[in-house]
């Protein structure tokens, strides 16, 4: 089953993506390298609560 996630920027702290995950193939927190629309470059998005 899958389960919805948000990424925020680890430079600005602000939440920016919503997407979803697979919890079997990634048990622990994700990260992707996302475009920041506040901080204007791509920066690396983790997971959040």
């Amino acid at each position: 089953m899958r389960t919805r996630i948000t990424l925020a920027c680890t430079e600005c702290k602000r939440r920016n993506y919503n997407t979803t995950k697979d919890k079997k193939t990634h048990p622990d927190r994700m990260e992707m390298k996302k475009y920041c629309r506040f901080c204007r470059k791509h920066t690396i998005h983790k997971e959040t609560k």
